[in-house]
């Protein structure tokens, strides 16, 4: 899988409207997101839909429960024709470690597995007095992603604002997944860390992941163009 790309983010409540709002790219095939609001909306269908018209699928779906029933949710998903799915790092090394081997096929593939750090509405603030985390929301993402590494993930989903702190304790074949992305000119909403697709390429982050800018714009084709533009160049 080709590294740096836009995923866009398919947080409709319905099939029908996710397949009709990609009915609008008809010269190219965007990687997209399936999340929470629609995979339980649609279900697994919605999966096999997307896969059939040719688009590469970020699973989103953040598990985060012990790790034998990580591990077994996990096996269900290995069967789903994905590119990317993941999980909560603060779910442990054990569990990370339960769910790659849940994920992983007999024959030895699966899809990329990323570990969320702390999600892009999460300030500093917040994290201390509503989690207890006594560290800085720095030092914690990094931490977190060293956890991932040990466990063997292929990457993390953090802000762009600490994808290079985590390239540089990890690695720069440790993959990034950054949300909160904004364009310059756009409203930020309800993410507290963000930064814009041209500083996100700046700093080095390998996918980002853009909702609203895209979906909520008067023409979504020209906003992804544009993001790919600003990002992928």
């Amino acid at each position: 899988m080709s590294q740096r790309d836009v995923i866009i983010a398919c947080d409709f409540s319905s099939a029908e409207a996710t397949l009709s709002f990609l009915d609008k790219f008809t010269d190219c095939k965007p990687f997209v997101k399936i999340g929470m609001e629609l995979y339980y909306a649609a279900g697994p269908a919605i999966v096999k839909a997307i896969k059939d018209r040719g688009h590469k699928i970020f699973l989103d779906l953040k598990l985060h429960d012990i790790p034998n029933t990580v591990k077994k949710a996990m096996s269900v998903l290995s069967h789903m024709d994905v590119d990317m799915c993941n999980l909560h790092a603060a779910g442990t090394i054990e569990m990370m470690k339960a769910a790659l081997e849940g994920l992983t096929r007999p024959d030895g593939t699966r899809p990329l597995l990323i570990a969320v750090t702390q999600l892009t509405s999460t300030s500093e603030e917040r994290m201390q007095k509503d989690l207890l985390i006594g560290a800085s929301i720095n030092d914690t993402i990094v931490h977190y992603a060293k956890n991932a590494q040990i466990a063997g993930l292929d990457g993390v989903v953090c802000s762009p604002l600490e994808a290079g702190m985590v390239k540089e304790a990890c690695g720069a074949g440790f993959v990034t997944v950054t949300p909160g992305v904004r364009f310059a000119d756009g409203e930020v909403g309800d993410q507290v860390r963000v930064t814009t697709p041209e500083r996100a390429k700046e700093i080095g982050t390998d996918y980002i992941v853009v909702g609203r800018p895209i979906t909520n714009a008067p023409d979504p084709v020209a906003a992804y163009k544009r993001c790919v533009a600003e990002f992928v160049g």
